[in-house]
């Protein structure tokens, strides 16, 4: 993959050389890691024996934290203000590193008035992404041109037109029929009033950037006649909306995978399901055709080709109006050793989590800041990034990404080969020796195979574009081999099944009685030596414990986790 992101284009490496720069200036780091490969052999952990996720919604509080010592890592800092705090503090390291964040403004386009392209190719005429941008961060953040971030290797940085402003925006409504009342408010060509548009968007609490820019885009619609106003919603009641449609326009960010067929769970029309990332509901034939053939492309050429196709559409369909990517900047405590970090990868990552020790020696738990609420540690419906920030440690996949190189790299799986025939593929994996779970149990491929069937036969949403396409599974418990049979061709099944899908407990899941209902962290389960647990049982660094509303949860270090070198201690 690496061949991709240097071929990708002038613009793409310059992007990449101003934030090495801005990395090297600012938090006077230039590391140069481009040649290096990822080495598992020098990890051993986790060194610490308890980790604390604290919940701290308000930012002032945590850089208050921070200088105190009460916080150990704070991750996901965007605000200019907060970062030339912690600067001028001189209490943590910062770090920084360009992500696969994105931020949409997002319609609804099963009703109206959202369900009108024209309306929506208007909006995004009035859109002043960079002005935006520049206003509300500083250069800590980046102005979309796509619909992937400029980090990915298959972003077509010519897919978006500039915005034209309010007065081409009206032109190219009345050119389509659309009129204006009395009042200066919009009227569709079949005669319909435009209802008030309402913009669900977090507190300014919780993020007042996002506030910010649901209030300009507000003003942005009003300037051609479309009557909004925005909607501040708690997080969590936000989010339940959307998962059921139920919203005219909002913002939203993903933290996109390197892979550009996340574009076709975002997009597809198939992906409209409640609970799923269609959540535009945006659907259109053609584009669902150039998605297909972006899911399905055999090789990299055809995937490029597929890719940059589905850009320029979904630019003329605008079910997104795509707005920023955001530089990745965390800040670590200076009182700890063993901090992992890349040009690609910020500190606040799993290897610093597992490598962390306190300097001058001993043993003290780590507090690892989350921004907001958890909303649910089901793993197979949450989808927010604070509810990822404890279940990326509960859980493990069989392959991962070299954090240096973006990569593939083996993880629970030692190996893997791929078998491609004229009508479909296979995929073998070789599972290492030695698995266990979180429980004292056996971590077999009998549990991979489970995991993948239990998902594709319940349609989980958050996870069913990647195992869809299964024809067939197969398992040898002695050989340690899985055998997936694919019933078509992609160049992304690999990832889709190897590096998307959770590796859960066959003994946990056969238990489940209704997994949309399931709530793991509060259903009791006991450990082989009789440990009391729950049943948010994984193979990760740290075990589930206690969470408190509001506060913290809290976790222990799993001695069963393939990292942890016990003829170490």
């Amino acid at each position: 993959m690496l061949e991709g992101v240097i071929f990708n284009g002038r613009r793409k490496i310059i992007v990449q050389i101003i934030v090495t720069l801005i990395a090297a200036v600012f938090f006077g780091t230039n590391r140069g890691d481009a040649a290096k490969r990822f080495d598992l052999s020098e990890f051993d952990g986790p060194k610490m024996k308890d980790l604390y996720y604290v919940i701290t919604r308000d930012m002032d509080a945590a850089l208050l934290a921070m200088s105190t010592d009460r916080l150990d890592v704070l991750p996901n800092i965007y605000r200019p203000v907060d970062v030339d705090r912690l600067r001028a503090d001189g209490e943590a390291e910062l770090s920084m590193a360009a992500s696969f964040h994105g931020f949409f403004l997002t319609f609804n386009t099963r009703k109206f008035p959202w369900d009108q392209k024209a309306l929506r190719q208007a909006a995004a005429q009035v859109v002043e992404r960079r002005k935006w941008v520049r206003d509300l961060f500083s250069g800590y953040c980046e102005p979309m041109s796509s619909f992937l971030p400029a980090i990915s290797p298959f972003c077509d940085t010519d897919a978006l037109s500039p915005p034209r402003g309010a007065d081409e925006a009206r032109k190219r409504l009345e050119e389509a029929g659309w009129t204006w009342n009395r009042s200066g408010w919009l009227v569709t060509p079949d005669g319909r009033e435009l209802p008030t548009t309402k913009i669900l968007c977090p507190p300014s609490s919780v993020a007042a950037t996002s506030t910010e820019i649901a209030a300009l885009f507000a003003e942005a619609l009003i300037s051609i006649g479309v009557p909004s106003e925005i909607e501040p919603l708690d997080f969590q009641t936000m989010l339940a909306r959307v998962d059921v449609g139920d919203f005219d326009a909002c913002t939203n960010a993903w933290t996109m995978s390197r892979d550009p067929d996340v574009l076709y769970s975002f997009y597809h029309s198939s992906m409209d399901v409640e609970g799923g990332y269609n959540i535009s509901g945006i659907s259109d034939r053609e584009l669902d055709e150039a998605l297909s053939e972006l899911r399905y492309a055999p090789d990299e050429s055809a995937a490029r080709e597929a890719s940059s196709r589905s850009q320029r559409l979904l630019a003329g369909l605008c079910p997104v109006i795509p707005l920023y990517s955001r530089y990745s900047i965390s800040a670590m405590s200076k009182n700890w050793d063993g901090i992992f970090e890349t040009d690609r990868n910020t500190s606040d990552n799993l290897m610093t989590l597992i490598s962390m020790t306190p300097k001058g020696g001993g043993e003290r738990p780590i507090y690892w800041n989350i921004q907001e609420e958890l909303r649910t540690l089901n793993p197979l419906v949450s989808s927010t990034a604070y509810d990822w920030e404890v279940l990326g440690t509960i859980y493990d996949t069989l392959m991962s990404v070299d954090p240096y190189t973006f990569e593939d790299m083996p993880w629970l799986a030692e190996k893997w080969s791929i078998e491609t025939g004229e009508k479909g593929s296979v995929l073998n994996f070789t599972l290492r020796g030695g698995l266990a779970w979180q429980d004292g149990r056996p971590l077999t491929v009998e549990d991979v195979a489970y995991s993948i069937q239990f998902i594709k036969d319940n349609s989980v949403p958050r996870f069913f574009d990647s195992v869809k396409d299964i024809e067939s599974i197969e398992y040898d418990k002695d050989a340690r081999t899985l055998r997936v049979t694919m019933s078509n061709v992609s160049y992304w099944h690999l990832h889709n099944i190897g590096g998307s899908v959770l590796v859960m407990p066959k003994h946990i899941l056969e238990n489940v009685p209704d997994w949309r209902a399931w709530q793991p962290g509060n259903r009791p389960h006991k450990a082989l030596d009789g440990t009391e647990l729950t049943e948010l049982i994984g193979s990760g660094p740290f075990t589930f414990r206690e969470s408190r509303t509001g506060e913290y949860v809290h976790m222990t270090r799993n001695e069963n986790y393939f990292l942890f070198r016990k003829e170490a201690r």
